[in-house]
C-alpha cells in the first residue's frame, strides 16, 4: 500500500482547514497537531529541546479532538511553546468519555522561527472524524 500523507490543507475561505490521517485515532491526532503547528511555522524546522506534557478528558471524541487543538494553541500562546515532536498519544475510554495524554518535544522561544500567522483558536465548524478503510481521518477549522 502507498504511503498515505499525514494531513492536508483544504480550501477555506478565511481560516485554517485541514485533514490528518492516521492508521489509529492516536496517529490521526498526531498528524493534526503537525497540521497545527504547520499553520503557524515549519514544525520540522523546530528544535527538539523541551518537554512537554498534558492531560485531557472530554465527554465524546470530538470535544476530545477540539480541547486537543485548543491545548496545542494555548501553549503557542501562553507558553510560546511550538511542537517539533509528538513523542507520544495515549488516548482511552474513560467513564462517560474520553482521555487523552499527550508528550511533546519542541521549543518555547518562538522568536527563533519563522511565524507564518497566528491562530486564535480550534472551532467545532466543519469538524470530522470519520474511519475510512483501514484509516482514522480528522478534519478540523482553525481560527486565524
Amino acid at each position: 500500500m502507498a504511503k498515505t500523507k499525514a494531513y492536508e490543507f483544504l480550501k477555506h475561505t478565511a481560516d485554517a482547514k485541514f485533514r490528518a490521517y492516521g492508521k489509529t485515532l492516536e496517529e490521526a491526532f498526531a498528524n493534526a497537531a503537525y497540521a497545527t503547528i504547520d499553520v503557524v511555522t515549519d514544525h520540522k524546522k523546530v528544535k527538539a529541546k523541551v518537554k512537554k506534557q498534558f492531560e485531557i478528558e472530554s465527554e465524546d471524541r470530538q470535544a476530545l479532538l477540539y480541547d486537543f487543538l485548543e491545548k496545542i494553541v494555548v501553549l503557542i500562546d501562553t507558553d510560546n511553546f511550538l511542537i517539533s515532536k509528538v513523542d507520544s498519544i495515549k488516548i482511552t475510554q474513560v467513564n462517560e468519555g474520553f482521555e487523552l495524554v499527550a508528550k511533546f518535544s519542541g521549543d518555547n522561544v518562538i522568536e527563533n522561527y519563522d511565524i507564518k500567522t497566528t491562530i486564535k483558536a480550534a472551532t467545532y465548524q466543519e469538524m470530522e472524524i470519520e474511519k475510512i478503510g483501514d484509516m482514522t481521518m480528522v478534519q478540523a477549522v482553525l481560527d486565524i
